[in-house]
């Protein structure tokens, strides 16, 4: 599959595809990795049949809850579940609740899932999920009731064999649980596989939680050995202090890296000697902002991201470097801990620049990973102790970002496309050995 490209070698911009694209399309996720795939497998000289196969999903769900409220008033949500790829196994992907949720946002997601899984080589598919509503506005029992019926609207389309589905933005381990329950009764019996990113008492992965920001710690570590890098001294911005960005600076601090600056929604920080992220941590949850935190200087969001620094983690949301800023980020390499973060227009200012990036497909994918291992402990009703989780992992991540470099090379384009032609590749090959039914 993964034969000669029909591109001269010296071409390794991403513009052929790029540059159909105009600003107003530059930051619908759908689009962005539309003209990625086009790019890969146009240089993988993918079969015309299969390239459609794989270019749309194979399955959109939209679902319309009416949802009793404290108050005694009825509200309606629309939730999304999207299938892009089963061929190599289960759909996989989180569930998020957004006002601004969108179907495209909700597909761009999915195929994300099937290129991220395959990247890593772990047996599924790709798929995700979200509902419109503000859960900063909701209560306990109205995200509850919201929950329980979105996913018996899907009672039919999920399930161990079928779409598991996980946390994602503003959803976590209590909503995980109320998903489990509910297919369960649905399904007279306990189903712990259903879902991954439950709490561990029931049928959760001791390391989850800390699994995707673990993964970008484990590819920040190997871009510094394939660069020729070290640890000491080298500065690292973090953009997001949720779930992702907080577990991926705090490990990163850990290992030594000096954590130089943390963007929040609301606002960043800022020391040119580092944070202590450790105090930053019981800040955090202490008072549930970064605000007025006493080791570091409060700053503009923006501007921090375009600092000097050597690492910059994007981890909170998509369409965070454009072709407004890319051109002032100062930094050697950017790891993607967020899913799209980078626009495909500013990916091909990051490549003149000479931007080392490790893509979101390959950065972030150490929380679909560990997904994976919950997945199968749950299935075998054994369970790993959290240093044996971690290491499974690391070995993943390590040779899974081994793989990527080597395409990259051998194929003479950056890492992103690098990173998609590997998926693609492995997910066609799978479907070339299935066959198409019909």
């Amino acid at each position: 599959m993964a034969g000669e490209s029909l591109i001269p070698a010296t071409e390794t911009r991403l513009g052929m595809t790029t540059q159909t694209l105009t600003l107003e399309q530059e930051t619908n996720p759908w689009e962005a990795q539309a003209a990625r795939f086009d790019e890969a497998a146009l240089r993988l000289n993918l079969d015309a049949g299969l390239t459609k196969v794989l270019r749309m999903p194979a399955r959109e769900i939209i679902v319309h809850i009416p949802v009793s409220m404290d108050d005694g008033t009825v509200e309606v949500f629309t939730g999304y579940r999207v299938q892009h790829s089963v061929a190599r196994g289960p759909g996989k992907g989180g569930i998020r609740y957004a006002p601004d949720v969108s179907l495209d946002e909700v597909r761009a997601l999915a195929s994300w899932m099937t290129w991220k899984c395959a990247v890593v080589n772990i047996p599924f598919g790709g798929a995700k999920g979200g509902v419109i509503c503000n859960p900063k506005n909701m209560s306990q029992g109205e995200l509850e009731r919201m929950t329980r019926r979105y996913t018996a609207s899907l009672i039919e389309f999920i399930g161990p064999e079928k779409d598991v589905p996980a946390p994602d933005m503003n959803t976590n381990e209590q909503t995980m649980a109320w998903i489990m329950d509910t297919y369960s009764m649905h399904m007279g019996q306990t189903m712990t596989s259903v879902v991954t990113g439950k709490p561990v008492n029931i049928g959760g992965s001791r390391g989850r939680r800390e699994a995707t920001g673990r993964g970008v710690s484990i590819v920040c570590d190997e871009a510094l050995k394939y660069l020729g890098m070290t640890v000491e001294g080298c500065r690292v911005i973090v953009q997001g202090f949720g779930n992702v960005g907080m577990h991926s600076a705090h490990l990163l601090w850990e290992k030594g890296y000096t954590i130089i600056g943390i963007a929040e929604w609301d606002g960043a920080l800022f020391n040119a000697e580092g944070l202590n992220i450790g105090k930053l941590v019981e800040w955090k949850t202490a008072n549930g902002t970064i605000h007025g935190f006493p080791g570091g200087e409060a700053v503009d969001k923006a501007e921090l991201l375009e600092r000097e620094c050597e690492i910059l983690v994007p981890a909170a949301t998509e369409n965070v470097i454009t072709s407004k800023n890319a051109e002032r980020l100062r930094c050697k390499i950017l790891c993607e801990g967020a899913n799209g973060p980078t626009t495909t227009i500013a990916d091909e200012i990051l490549f003149d620049k000479k931007v080392f990036v490790i893509p979101d497909i390959l950065a972030n994918a150490g929380g679909v990973t560990t997904s994976y291992f919950e997945w199968v402990q749950d299935r075998m009703g054994y369970f790993w102790t959290e240093s044996e989780v971690n290491q499974r992992l690391e070995r993943i991540m390590v040779d899974s970002f081994a793989d990527v470099v080597r395409y990259a090379t051998e194929h003479k384009v950056n890492n992103r496309i690098a990173a998609y032609m590997l998926a693609i590749d492995r997910v066609a090959y799978t479907i070339k050995q299935r066959g198409i039914y019909a």
